[in-house]
């Protein structure tokens, strides 16, 4: 028994070993797993780089051009104010901003139930940037994948030194401009150049902003790379619960490929006149793996550093052509397919309630749009006023000192006015000049006295006051507030009971 008890303890140990290799990119020692992906230019690669600097020329123009005067957008958070392809919200339009993110985020829904992570591997600015714009300019300075992981590995010396200077620097310069785009979208292009020719002290908030955002940039592109994707984006996460058996993922197909291994000169020859080898088309020559930015095999099935990005389809097609096979081993395809060969079924209850609730969200916000209002008009009462009395022409008068907060949504220029519709014998007196001008988008407060006959207040301490907004002479918009008073006599009040 005392040999069996030392024999347990001296095995006493984890319950599972740690695995030499955590993720993708992290190994079991928490240490990271550098990644020199290689490069397959294909079919999907030449249409991912188009589609990707495409993308790169709308991020950088869509805060130069101008729609109808104003940029193509303007994320103005300072001043509340937000510019989407010319038409105008504030911050008091949430209804609007609401129902945009919604439909952003019911769009990613669909997309992700029909295709996968295909917006991460075609869309994603941390994509498109990463390996259009960031990795070329690594490769032209440090050389192809090999090299670039023997430079690593090596001492410091001038060669090395030179290198990665160069690298560096043109990062740097990439990052400031996509800074500066990106600072461009939330204060607009001409303030922004205004600030960058200015001196220095007088906008050191905006190149400390700057500084903080260029950092950010090189940061990510230049050190933390895949990681974002991996183990920062929530994205990976939450596709799980939008996809299904019928999403087209890239997949690798078992049924083809396996069992898979490396030909004997025999092997080709026999494979070459028909002859069956009980092997499957994949060759095992690992060209997926080395191709993958974030270091998967794509032939252990879905994983959620998957980022749709096509290298591997690229890399194997390439590999089938050259041994006399047809392309497809790995291919965009659904579970269903794969396991089941059976077609995708593109016309399901996920896909139909993701659209149903699109096309709905979009319905509304159009019809919201298309109603919004010329003209923003709240109406408050002054702060720390109540009511006071004053005779009028032998009438007593309740006299309430009220605020209007206009604002013109018009393509144009407008007066504004102001006028009281109720209740009946009601004066408005507007402090300063009877009518404002106001220019496109911009907003007012107004101060004013209203009138009230004291006989309104004959049934009650507080009356319903309707105003009109008259916008060059014509009603645009009417607004209604209650307008405190005495309390009503007993008298008064007997009086109207009889």
């Amino acid at each position: 028994m005392a040999e069996n008890s030392t024999t347990s303890s001296s095995t006493d140990g984890p319950l599972i070993d740690t695995p030499e290799q955590a993720t993708s990119t992290w190994m079991g020692d928490g240490s990271r797993r550098w990644l020199y992906p290689t490069p397959s230019r294909g079919f999907y690669w030449y249409a991912r780089q188009a589609l990707g600097w495409a993308l790169i020329a709308l991020f950088t123009a869509l805060p130069i051009i101008r729609i109808g005067g104003e940029p193509a957008v303007l994320l103005d958070v300072i001043n509340r104010r937000f510019v989407i392809f010319g038409a105008i919200f504030h911050a008091t339009d949430t209804v609007f901003l609401m129902l945009f993110l919604l439909i952003a985020m019911v769009s990613i829904g669909v997309i992700t139930a029909l295709f996968g992570r295909v917006w991460c591997g075609w869309g994603c600015p941390q994509t498109v940037y990463l390996e259009f714009v960031f990795r070329p300019i690594e490769r032209l300075f440090e050389g192809s994948e090999q090299q670039r992981k023997s430079l690593d590995q090596r001492d410091w010396d001038f060669d090395k030194l030179w290198r990665k200077a160069g690298k560096h620097a043109s990062y740097l310069v990439i990052a400031l401009g996509l800074a500066h785009t990106f600072v461009a979208y939330f204060v607009g292009w001409d303030a922004l150049v205004r600030w960058m020719t200015g001196p220095p002290g007088e906008h050191f908030g905006f190149f400390f902003m700057m500084a903080f955002t260029t950092g950010l940039i090189l940061f990510d592109f230049a050190y933390f790379r895949e990681q974002m994707c991996v183990t920062v984006c929530p994205y990976a996460k939450l596709q799980s619960v939008m996809m299904d058996r019928d999403s087209m993922i890239v997949s690798y197909d078992p049924n083809r490929g396996e069992p898979r291994g490396r030909r004997s000169r025999e092997q080709r020859k026999k494979e070459q006149s028909g002859e069956d080898i009980d092997l499957g088309d994949c060759i095992d020559c690992g060209a997926c793996v080395r191709t993958c930015p974030t270091g998967i095999d794509i032939r252990e099935g879905l994983q959620m550093e998957c980022v749709s990005c096509t290298q591997c389809i690229d890399a194997c097609n390439d590999i089938m052509h050259k041994i006399g096979k047809p392309g497809g081993l790995i291919r965009y395809a659904s579970e269903r397919e794969i396991e089941d060969d059976e077609s995708p079924r593109f016309l399901r209850p996920r896909v139909i309630a993701y659209s149903i609730l699109l096309v709905t969200l979009i319905g509304i916000f159009g019809f919201m749009l298309t109603r919004s209002q010329e003209v923003e008009l709240d109406v408050l009462r002054t702060a720390g006023t109540t009511f006071e009395r004053q005779t009028i022409e032998q009438t007593p008068m309740i006299r309430s000192r009220i605020r209007f907060r206009v604002r013109n949504k018009l393509d144009a220029p407008a007066a504004f006015s102001f006028e009281a519709r109720s209740p009946e014998g009601a004066e408005l007196k507007v402090i300063g000049p009877p009518s404002y001008r106001l220019d496109v988008n911009e907003m007012r407060r107004i101060e004013a006295f209203v009138f009230v006959p004291e006989s309104a207040y004959r049934d009650s301490a507080s009356v319903e006051g309707t105003f009109a907004v008259m916008v060059d002479g014509t009603e645009k918009r009417t607004i209604s507030m209650p307008l405190p008073g005495p309390e009503p006599s007993a008298d008064s009040t007997d009086s109207t009971r009889n």
